[in-house]
């Protein structure tokens, strides 16, 4: 009284939901078993069937009936288990290279975390007048007349303390250097 796979296939091809599901349940556990043998895995063999079971409706579509059904849907599976390595392959290669971008992104923050670090440090040995003038004009992006009128002293003054602040930095750098 069984429905022969082929009957069903064309019924499912042409809409029939159930014919499909019928298949389905027949065969998933031939389906699952195949692909976890072509994967080598569990979890890819089960992501590898959901995806062929997805996709299976629109397949049924372009089946003609030439082969045994079960023939037909072992070769569905070994297509979708090549098509599967062969993206696997492409991020590989893909992501090869972020592994690189990613440890000179790192460097680069790192480095950038030191020299901040060392500027802090630096910054915290000079007097309160140089620090201040230089979070105005620095941090906050002030002109140095802007920077001289919040701190009472004249844009000349500003202008002698930021260069002061860059002599006494190289000199603490030149120092740490040796």
């Amino acid at each position: 009284m069984d429905t022969p796979d082929e009957t069903l296939a064309q019924a499912a091809a042409g809409g029939d939901r159930v014919a499909f599901a019928t298949l389905v349940a027949r065969h998933y556990d031939r389906i699952h078993g195949l692909a976890w043998r072509l994967t080598g895995a569990k979890a890819e063999a089960e992501d590898l069937v959901q995806d062929i079971c997805a996709a299976l409706p629109a397949k049924l579509r372009h089946w003609r009936g030439e082969a045994r059904f079960t023939t037909w849907l072992y070769r569905v599976v070994v297509n979708a288990a090549h098509d599967l390595r062969r993206r696997q392959a492409t991020r590989a290669r893909a992501s090869a290279g972020w592994g690189d971008w990613e440890i000179a992104r790192q460097e680069e923050i790192a480095e950038a975390q030191a020299a901040q670090d060392w500027l802090m440090e630096a910054m915290a040995r000079l007097s309160p007048e140089l620090r201040d003038t230089v979070a105005l004009v620095l941090g906050e992006e002030m002109t140095q007349a802007q920077a001289g009128e919040v701190l009472g002293v004249s844009e000349g003054t500003v202008a002698w303390r930021m260069s002061e602040v860059k002599k006494r930095l190289r000199a603490m750098a030149a120092e740490e250097a040796r």
